[in-house]
């Protein structure tokens, strides 16, 4: 395909998935945009794709990512993890501070979105780390998704876990925060008792319910006081799901599908490959935490990629590191969940578009509007096929799901009006076909996502 944009694209014959419920219909794209959903079957248009018993969803916003761009890239970096993205029907990622440097000032930040700029083949978002001394910085930040804090759990100086320091950033600060909860007093107080004979198993008992429910406590009770808006990261345990009851429109919540999918059962199996922080908890978590998303206290399924290589991961415990890749497989294994008929459709697209979108102002993203980006996953709802290591665009070429069969699949998926990648079926990891480095999202918290309503919908 031409790197020259299109000024015309018909998506004929597709299954839409709108705010509104499903519909067969014709998506009309131009210079980048949706402009018409109910577009003549026979519109003239530069460019025809035929979606013909396809399912459209808006492109998938993972808001929870680790690029390891600057600083650690032998791991991953923003041109592999892009790639990534297209292949897995992501059209835009926010990316963690904690790279090397971490991103705690406006400079830094900056430095991230022109690295960006030339690499990344679909959207892009940089949040802004807190520190114990850089109250001022967070606030002279503009156009970014948030604030990430470190309550447990991180490197260098991204660890905030003094109470002074973290009342000054709910109370001096504007942009949402979001944090990663788990009581690091907690978790050292738990490895001190457990001592120095540590089998992986033990991951989840330092980093145990306890660690994350008076975190989550501490976070939720600062927001409320301060009026600030909050969004809980990887939500892992059944015990923080009742705290979620009653929180919105202040507070929001995500799960990754690690922490839907595997519990401290298949450490047997999958070892080191399934550390995570938080840990992976038990069956009782996995469903209670499936609940909670299937009934909207939890409203984002976002991915926490964090991949190492697999000779990182294989070092013996607690040597090895914890993270995992994620960013290629999610919608995937969502898209399954939808055949199975655990989920609908118009969940995913909530789950992994709309709700990020409105969470973090994401402005013209996150449904299929006219007048919206066209950042669009098309599906193959039929499309059977197996995640293998080596077919991952992921720099760390591994999955934690690997030889995985799942049906439904992003078969193409475009930004901002542009196909970038196309599984056409003659391969199984298909092929990336735009180049083009993509754009910096576009931030406006004040049209940002309250949630008003229990069934989850945004003022």
């Amino acid at each position: 395909m031409s790197e020259k944009l299109m000024s015309r694209t018909l998506l004929r014959g597709g299954i839409v998935v709108l705010p509104t419920g499903q519909a067969y219909t014709n998506l009309m794209l131009e210079n980048g945009k949706i402009i018409a959903i109910d577009a003549d079957f026979d519109s003239p248009a530069d460019e025809i794709i035929d979606c013909e018993a396809h399912i459209i969803l808006p492109g998938a916003i993972d808001d929870q990512v680790h690029f390891r761009e600057p600083g650690l890239t032998h791991k991953e970096d923003l041109a592999h993890a892009s790639r990534a993205c297209a292949a897995g029907g992501v059209t835009s990622f926010l990316e963690m501070p904690n790279t090397k440097p971490s991103a705690t000032t406006v400079d830094l930040i900056e430095a991230k979105y022109a690295i960006a700029s030339s690499k990344s083949i679909v959207n892009y978002g940089f949040y802004m780390g807190a520190t114990t001394s850089n109250v001022q910085e967070l606030r002279r930040a503009e156009n970014i998704p948030g604030i990430k804090i470190f309550v447990g759990s991180s490197t260098g100086d991204l660890l905030v876990d003094e109470q002074d320091a973290l009342e000054r950033i709910f109370a001096e600060t504007t942009l949402p925060i979001c944090a990663h909860c788990e009581d690091e007093t907690t978790v050292r107080e738990n490895q001190r008792r457990l001592g120095s004979n540590l089998k992986l198993s033990d991951h989840s008992r330092i980093r145990d319910h306890q660690a994350a429910i008076i975190a989550t406590r501490r976070m939720f009770d600062l927001a409320r006081r301060h009026c600030h808006r909050f969004h809980l990261l990887h939500t892992s345990t059944a015990d923080e799901i009742p705290l979620l009851h009653d929180a919105a429109p202040l507070i929001t919540a995500e799960v990754c599908p690690h922490h839907l999918y595997f519990s401290i059962k298949d450490y047997d199996r999958l070892g080191s490959l399934i550390q995570v922080n938080p840990s992976i908890k038990t069956v009782r978590d996995n469903e209670a935490l499936w609940a909670a998303l299937v009934a909207g206290t939890i409203q984002v399924v976002a991915t926490d990629h964090a991949p190492h290589t697999l000779e990182e991961k294989s070092a013996p415990y607690p040597s090895s590191p914890s993270g995992l890749p994620g960013v290629e497989n999610y919608l995937a294994l969502l898209c399954d969940e939808a055949n199975r008929g655990r989920c609908s459709w118009e969940q995913i697209a909530s789950w992994t578009s709309d709700a990020p979108a409105r969470v973090w102002g994401l402005v013209g993203k996150g449904r299929i509007e006219v007048g919206y980006d066209a950042d669009l996953a098309i599906i193959d709802p039929n499309r059977v096929k197996e995640i293998r290591n080596e077919n991952q665009f992921a720099k760390s070429k591994w999955s934690p799901w690997d030889c995985t069969t799942l049906t439904g699949w992003a078969v193409r998926t475009i930004v901002n009006g542009r196909t970038v990648y196309v599984d056409d079926g003659e391969s199984e990891q298909g092929k990336i076909v735009s180049e083009l480095p993509q754009r910096r999202l576009r931030c406006d918290h004040l049209r940002g996502g309250f949630w008003a309503t229990k069934d989850g919908i945004g003022v």
